[in-house]
């Protein structure tokens, strides 16, 4: 965005995050806030674009926060589009394919309705998301924001932390450090994986539209877990050995999205290969596997 020239207000409570995440920004149109965006948002300027992004995103932080995830998806939604109502600005929320729960249809097109436990330990991300899109299009039918709603699909690329538990970056870590790489059940389930770049790219082109209902954004080459972790271990030309743990409860079994709408809304598909992308990735965790991230 500032490569836009846009000015730029981030909110952050650092729950999940690192101030080190943003050393490399050197510019007077930047502004950091710490805050925890469950209390009142107060913004003295004019803002355009609203990009809600708050809450913990992985599995070991949701596991570990799910009040926080529960509030920030429904208390911190809730003041965003305040703000959004206030300020006129055109809100855009991050939502996931989590919503899709462990799918009964595959790929997963924006009208599946999901297959979602509420009560299981997943379902405080996977709820706080989906009440989160709820009360974005209620704040659109009935107060007339001016709203989007992007559904993430998995995505990776430098600056994520080794330790917060999605695929990715452990497999990475685990194997430049010689460790065993730690695969869930079998490893027959299936994810498909964008590059951080093709993911932004598609978010900024969802802003500039007037397409108000979820959109699905992600990669549609799909692989499964156990095949991820032999692809790292190859480029990496890790010794590490693979190895199989418990399936976690709920985890999904299969996940691609349909990306359609996508292409014909937005004009866009992704453009990273996974190799390109995985080069990068890692090695930005090769200059960085001793730090504390």
């Amino acid at each position: 965005m500032l490569n836009k020239r846009f000015r730029v207000i981030c909110i952050d409570d650092l729950i999940t995050g690192s101030l080190k995440n943003l050393a490399h920004i050197d510019s007077e149109d930047f502004k950091f806030i710490n805050h925890d965006i469950t209390e009142y948002i107060k913004i003295d300027e004019k803002v355009d674009y609203i990009f809600h992004f708050a809450s913990p995103a992985s599995p070991i932080d949701y596991l570990q926060l799910p009040i926080q995830t529960l509030k920030v998806g429904a208390l911190g939604t809730h003041n965003v589009l305040g703000l959004a109502k206030a300020k006129r600005a055109i809100m855009i929320l991050a939502s996931t394919s989590e919503v899709y729960g462990d799918p009964k249809v595959h790929p997963q097109p924006e009208e599946y309705w999901g297959n979602v436990n509420p009560v299981g330990p997943r379902g405080v991300y996977d709820e706080a998301k989906r009440y989160a899109e709820a009360i974005t299009m209620a704040y659109h039918r009935q107060q007339g924001v001016n709203t989007r709603i992007v559904r993430i699909f998995n995505t990776y690329g430098p600056r994520m932390r080794k330790n917060d538990g999605r695929a990715i970056p452990a497999f990475i870590t685990q194997a430049l450090k010689g460790k065993d790489i730690t695969v869930f059940g079998d490893g027959s389930q299936t994810r498909s994986f964008c590059y951080i770049s093709d993911m932004v790219d598609g978010i900024f082109r969802l802003a500039q539209t007037n397409y108000h209902l979820p959109l699905n954004i992600g990669n549609p080459t799909e692989m499964s877990i156990l095949e991820l972790a032999k692809k790292i271990k190859s480029i990496t030309g890790s010794s590490s050995k693979i190895v199989f743990h418990d399936l976690p409860v709920d985890d999904p079994t299969v996940r691609r999205p349909d990306t359609t709408k996508a292409k014909k809304i937005l004009s866009w598909q992704p453009r990273v290969s996974f190799e390109e992308g995985m080069n990068k990735t890692i090695k930005w965790f090769k200059e960085n596997i001793n730090g504390e991230n």
